[in-house]
Order: structure tokens, then C-alpha cells, then sequence
């Protein structure tokens, strides 16, 4: 463990047990102390302090200090949910998927309305778990939330639930909900461009592959999927140059791999 940090932990451990109360002075001399921090206030930035510490290892990849560093949140306030939501990504980092649920359902619990632990709850069920029929009401729980950020990212997880039931119209329903919240949401288009292909409809999937395209933000999966549309629609030259930068920017990807083993077909 590097000296800083080790430094960092003891300066936050001098923090946590100093004084709280102040005492300052106004013009005409008169003292006047500053309310002592209750106890309850002193455990949840207890448990702020060591999340936050958490998340920054969690960042770096330090899984096993990042955990260390969560438990200990815990021991200040075990009901802080974003200490919760944290133990649930480095849970589910470490493939230990029981707890990681655990953790995701404990956050959503303590926090019932809020968009982001209904979301993250709902897209773990849906991806990790296995379960996209017990995720749809988080998804339709975390859009309900007046204050949530980012409504157009569960619109488009929801979406990409459906069409792991195979409900493409369902699917292809939230996409264009999430799209019209947020026009430059890749994720959205993509997914769109993929439920239209998946239904015979490379016409309108070629519009939304060209505006995912027009972000700037290639992929594997993106090129393929314009490759095939462009293909099934008779665009040799246009099939070709989505291939050719298929191979040049992700050569070792799955998806130049098939391309190359039908070339060789």
C-alpha cells in the first residue's frame, strides 16, 4: 500500500475523532459556540469518508482495499446506501453474485423512489442475474423519479432487457422513449438500430446506425451491425467500408472474426 495513502487514512482517523464544536467571536466581542455535530451526523460522514475512499479504489482496480474500505463504512452507518451500492459494484466485480445482489437490493430498499438504486438494481437482475422480468418494475420505478439525472439510461436499460425476452416491440417502445429525452444517447441508437434490424426493417435501422456513426464513438458491435444492414439492403460499397473499418480499428473483436469467416465462405 503506497505511503499516501496510508497517510491519507490516518490524517482522515484524526478527523473523525477531533472536536466539533467551534468558538467564534463577532465585532463586538462576543462569543458565540457553534452547535456540537450529533452523533448521527459524526457516523454518516463517518461512512461518507470511507465510501469515498471505496470508490477511489474501486477506480484504480484496488478491489481488495476498495471492500476493506466499504466494510469500514459500514461500521459507522450500515444503512448508508451508497456505501451499499458500492459493496454491490465490487461484489459483482469479484463475480461474488449473491452478495452483490444482496447489496443492490439493501441500497434500493433504503432508498425506494430514488431513480439511480432502482436502475442499478433493475439492470443487475437483468444482466448479471439473469431475471428480466423481476428488473422491468425497478426500470418503470427509477423513470418514475421526478429528480432522477438520467431517465433516458433506464428507458434504454429497460430496452435491452425486452430484448433479452425477446420483446422487440416493447424494446423498440423505450428506445424511442429514451431517445426523445436525450437525441445523443449512443446507447439508444444502437439498440434501435438493432431492434429494427432483428425485425426486417434495414431501412429505418440504416437511419439510426448513421446518427450512432455520427457521434464519433465507433464499436465492434456498431460496425457489424452496419455492415450487415448495408448488406441486406445491397449497399455492397457501403457493407464494405463499414467491414474495412471493422478490421482496421478492432481486428482482433469477435465480430471482424465471423466477418472474416464468412469472407472465407
Amino acid at each position: 500500500m503506497r505511503l499516501d495513502r496510508i497517510l491519507l487514512s490516518a490524517g482522515l482517523a484524526m478527523l473523525l475523532a477531533g472536536c466539533v464544536t467551534t468558538t467564534t467571536t463577532d465585532a463586538g466581542g462576543v462569543s458565540t459556540k457553534i452547535p456540537r455535530t450529533s452523533k448521527a451526523e459524526q457516523k454518516q460522514e463517518g461512512a461518507r469518508i470511507h465510501t469515498d475512499l471505496a470508490q477511489q479504489y474501486l477506480t484504480e482496480g484496488d478491489l481488495q482495499d476498495a471492500l476493506v474500505k466499504v466494510n469500514k463504512a459500514f461500521t459507522f452507518d450500515p444503512n448508508y446506501v451508497p456505501a451499499h451500492t458500492i459493496a454491490a459494484v465490487i461484489y459483482e466485480r469479484i463475480n461474488d453474485l449473491p452478495n452483490a445482489e444482496l447489496h443492490y437490493r439493501k441500497a434500493q430498499a433504503l432508498a425506494p423512489q430514488k431513480g439511480d438504486t432502482n436502475n442499478n438494481l433493475g439492470w443487475f437482475l437483468c444482466n448479471a442475474a439473469g431475471k428480466p422480468a423481476e428488473a422491468m418494475p425497478f426500470f418503470q420505478k427509477a423513470v418514475a423519479d421526478p429528480f432522477y439525472q438520467t431517465p433516458a439510461l433506464a428507458l434504454t436499460n429497460a430496452g435491452a432487457c425486452l430484448v433479452r425476452s425477446h420483446d422487440l416491440a416493447g424494446a423498440e417502445v423505450n428506445f424511442r422513449k429514451a431517445l426523445e429525452i436525450d437525441p445523443q444517447n449512443g446507447g439508444a441508437l444502437y439498440q434501435l438500430a438493432n431492434v429494427l434490424y432483428l425485425q426486417n426493417d434495414a431501412f429505418r435501422a440504416r437511419a439510426f446506425i448513421q446518427r450512432f456513426d455520427a457521434l464519433g464513438q465507433p464499436s465492434a458491435s456498431a460496425l457489424k451491425l452496419g455492415h450487415d444492414i448495408e448488406s441486406r439492403l445491397g449497399n455492397r460499397d457501403a457493407a464494405l467500408n463499414y467491414s474495412r473499418r471493422l478490421q482496421s480499428q478492432f481486428p482482433d473483436s469477435e465480430q471482424a472474426r465471423a466477418l472474416d469467416a464468412t469472407a472465407r465462405q
